[in-house]
């Protein structure tokens, strides 16, 4: 989409200095749309709020775990601050802890619970009041394949992501009055630092290409793209649905 179509949306990302999360922020910074960027590696952050710069639009970087209600509040005062109003909020942020159920600790459980669902909770809580009344508004919440899919050491993972889509679904029917759209994307393989320690596995990387039909990992700028759909006009229909985005993994 060339013609910029954002222009004019602000957007808040979380997760956003590297990874999928850094790919999204850059690809609606090419559309258009004004940034907000957090994250608890402000360094990195930093570099991709000068690089969305270059883009012409505004970019801002906020630390912050988006764990913690108080930080949360915080930043989010912050960003409203700087924009009066919000119309896209996407939820990126995530953490992977990959183990055997009975190797679990309550403290790896509640990081995982608390970064990918609870995290989603408190943004959506913080930011819906400023995206409310603009006759526009999207919000995506990155779930998982693992949310429709399982493989053995995912289990807290994939009940992570698996709650995160019925928050979607829910919040999305709540929001519909205000032309507020609700959406998961859930990726499957992709070429990101959480998957490094597979890509770098030659043999699970072989198994994972086994089960990609399409034959290869992911691009993280093809997410980036499914996103920028979403927050445009052309997705005005689309909300309360979560979209794989897999290399054809689930229809197996």
């Amino acid at each position: 989409m060339k013609d910029r179509e954002l222009t004019g949306k602000n957007a808040v990302i979380t997760g956003a200095s590297k990874g999928l999360g850094k790919s999204i922020a850059l690809a609606l910074a090419e559309n258009g749309a004004n940034l907000a960027l957090i994250s608890r590696d402000i360094e990195k952050l930093n570099q991709v709020a000068e690089e969305a710069k270059k883009l012409g639009v505004e970019a801002y970087a906020f630390k912050a775990d988006i764990t913690d209600e108080m930080q949360v509040d915080a930043v989010c005062k912050k960003i409203t601050g700087h924009f009066n109003r919000v119309h896209i909020l996407i939820n990126n942020a995530g953490i992977n802890i990959r183990k055997p159920i009975t190797d679990f600790t309550m403290t790896e459980w509640r990081t995982v619970m608390d970064t990918n669902v609870t995290g989603a909770f408190l943004m959506c809580r913080a930011l819906v009041p400023y995206m409310k009344g603009n006759g526009y508004g999207r919000i995506i919440n990155l779930t998982s394949i693992m949310s429709h899919v399982g493989l053995p050491g995912r289990s807290v993972y994939a009940a992570s992501k698996s709650a995160l889509i019925g928050f979607t679904k829910a919040l999305a029917l709540e929001l519909a009055p205000e032309k507020i759209t609700v959406n998961g994307i859930s990726p499957g393989p992709f070429l990101t630092e959480m998957n490094r320690p597979l890509v770098e596995n030659p043999e699970l990387t072989q198994f994972f290409l086994s089960r990609i039909p399409l034959g290869r990992w992911g691009d993280p700028r093809e997410v980036a793209d499914l996103a920028v759909f979403l927050c445009s006009e052309k997705a005005n229909f689309i909300t309360g649905t979560d979209i794989l985005i897999d290399g054809g993994w689930t229809a197996q």
